[in-house]
């Protein structure tokens, strides 16, 4: 009997050393934490460009979530226990209330997640509406109030939220690499559709992602901007995959440069492409997620059902060569027409 008790503590052992091992690099402190210890094997991780970050390819877009919504704790602590690590805000969204939600929620499970947020959006004194500021000046304000906000003393990923080519750029990246020297954030990247300040931005600064609108309706970065990133080692996080549900279930319109009529036949294909082995939103996450440029699709998420619909996604197979083809000839490739 001692024999066997000590044999299955030496497998034990082994096994939990491995996991242990395996998951100490997703605690963004240094110390060992469980990625995903209740389902270790279903949600992926990909490194975030050169940088360090091992982002789940399912990332928690919380600008969904509203003040005083009484699911949204449970919502976030449900997505970590499915393995999603990355979670999104802005200081913009419902005037800082979004990254109050998000601290609070987070409380007590910060070293399991990677916390990203974004900066340069001033809300004016009267509350009308927002102006733009990329300055060093209000940069380095507004990340202790984004700090304060979300309970926590660094920022695992601080993104400039736009920007345009009339910027001070070195000015803006002078404020972003002294926070980095501060400690109060660990990297930095851009959200930005602009392909004329993202070349900037990649020639100019240590950037390790850029968040942009992608996918099956919007596929403009395609012409330049992911191969660009991927060359340069930096990831591209992935917003708008389901075209705000209009690949999915909401009524066909048009959505940018596409009709109607193109729209259906996007949502068509994504359909028929899902059959009985897939939801559409997971073909249509998976067809971001087949770029691989792309580190992780954002998902704006709200509820259990629309958190349940997305976080099988990394349990489904991949699309194969077939009908990614099929789902490309739906609609012709669009591109950008502006800031060029």
């Amino acid at each position: 009997m001692t024999r066997r008790i000590s044999a299955f503590l030496r497998v034990f052992g082994s096994l939990w050393r491995k996991n242990f091992e395996a998951c100490a690099s997703y605690d963004v402190t240094g110390s060992p934490c469980f990625k995903n210890s209740l389902n270790p094997d279903k949600m992926k991780y990909r490194k975030a460009g050169k940088s360090s970050l091992e982002l789940s390819e399912i990332g928690f877009g919380c600008m969904s979530l509203r003040p005083g919504d009484v699911e949204a704790t449970a919502v976030i602590h449900h997505a970590i226990e499915k393995g999603i690590n990355f979670f999104d805000t802005a200081d913009l969204y419902d005037k800082g209330e979004n990254e109050l939600l998000v601290g609070k929620a987070l409380a007590g499970k910060r070293k399991q997640v990677i916390l990203a947020t974004k900066v340069g959006n001033q809300w004016r004194p009267d509350g009308s509406g927002w102006d733009w500021n990329p300055r060093k000046e209000y940069i380095l304000a507004s990340i202790d109030r984004s700090l304060e906000r979300l309970q926590t003393d660094y920022i695992d990923l601080y993104q400039l939220h736009g920007g345009t080519i009339n910027d001070p750029i070195d000015e803006t990246i002078e404020a972003l690499e002294l926070l980095k020297q501060q400690g109060k954030i660990r990297f930095y990247g851009i959200s930005s559709i602009r392909p004329n300040v993202i070349d900037e931005y990649v020639r100019r600064s240590s950037i390790v992602t850029v968040m942009m609108q992608y996918g099956l309706l919007d596929r403009r970065p395609e012409e330049r901007c992911t191969q660009l990133l991927k060359e340069n080692g930096i990831g591209v996080l992935a917003r708008g995959a389901l075209a705000k549900g209009l690949l999915v279930d909401k009524q066909e319109e048009p959505f940018l440069s596409y009709d109607r009529n193109d729209v259906k036949a996007a949502a068509d294909a994504v359909k028929k492409v899902s059959g009985k082995s897939r939801t559409p939103a997971q073909t249509a996450i998976q067809f971001v997620l087949s770029n691989e440029a792309v580190t992780s699709a954002v998902v704006g998420i709200r509820t259990m059902q629309q958190l349940n619909d997305v976080v099988d996604v990394s349990e489904s197979a991949p699309l194969d060569a077939d009908k990614l083809k099929m789902l490309r000839s739906a609609v012709d490739q669009n591109f950008y027409a502006e800031h060029r």
